[in-house]
């Protein structure tokens, strides 16, 4: 019987969705990851590598971003060339068109791709699914409490914490609102990535008092049917401005990864 090495992972990023992730790791079975290492610009106790080249010398399978959108711009494009997947989860930073026509280009000159995570949100893979068959709208609304949008523009257009009811602030598209709110709407880019693009994909965010969890609903129709899927997400304890649900998403995809069967 063939014994699979381990598949090696590094992360960039040693934040509350890093640690979460490799923390859901360790209660995979024994011997299918290996953490090879973890850059981090403010070097604490837990990231031993001291930058890109010593993450790359560490010879990771896949390098898995956890650190916002200035990583992407400082680290992805370099990664991607050495040969190694990068596992995007700031989807949000792709809403820059030229940012993502510069990761395509370095993943094809390095044989390497640009791996996505589903994140926060359900149906990701039946929004793709129905992509073939023909879309004709996409509307996505997320919904979190009023303290999750503090350090947002939200902050100017609300008084967040006097709310005593539902407050739409934001009515647009997903690249506007990626580019707007960078830590809130990944899961907006996700579904432009998945379905009709980030022009076309409607966006509308809400401060609600009235919830204690994050709430995503998403809408899609076309040619295969009419599909609303809605779930009300437990906030990350290491961050209430993502769900708890992204960082097991992400251990999900680099399970795929090591298993031989994969769903």
């Amino acid at each position: 019987m063939t014994v699979r090495p381990p598949l090696r992972i590094g992360f960039i990023g040693d934040g509350g969705i890093s640690r979460s992730v490799r923390e859901t790791l360790t209660q995979i079975p024994d011997g299918w990851f290996e953490v090879v290492g973890v850059l981090d610009r403010q070097r604490g106790e837990a990231a031993p590598t001291d930058g890109l080249a010593a993450l790359l010398d560490a010879n990771p399978d896949v390098i898995v971003e956890c650190a916002g959108h200035s990583a992407i711009e400082a680290y992805a494009e370099a990664v991607l060339r050495a040969g190694v997947p990068l596992m995007v989860v700031s989807i949000g930073s792709l809403a820059d068109d030229t940012l993502l026509a510069r990761l395509r280009a370095a993943a094809e000159d390095g044989g390497s791709r640009v791996m996505l995570a589903a994140g926060a949100m359900a149906g990701i893979d039946a929004l793709a699914a129905a992509r073939l068959g023909g879309l004709s709208r996409v509307r996505y609304r997320g919904s979190k409490p009023p303290l999750a949008w503090k350090g947002t523009p939200a902050e100017a257009l609300v008084d967040l914490g006097g709310l005593a009811e539902p407050f739409t602030f934001y009515r647009g598209n997903a690249r506007e609102a990626a580019l707007t709110y960078p830590k809130n709407s990944n899961v907006a880019a996700t579904i432009a990535l998945a379905g009709m693009g980030f022009d076309r994909t409607e966006v509308e965010l809400v401060a609600d008092p009235g919830i204690e969890r994050n709430v995503h609903e998403l809408l899609f129709e076309g040619e295969d049917g009419r599909y609303e899927i809605s779930i009300c997400g437990a906030p990350s304890k290491a961050n209430p401005k993502t769900s708890a649900l992204t960082a097991h998403s992400i251990a999900r995809l680099l399970r795929g990864m090591a298993d031989p069967v994969v769903i």
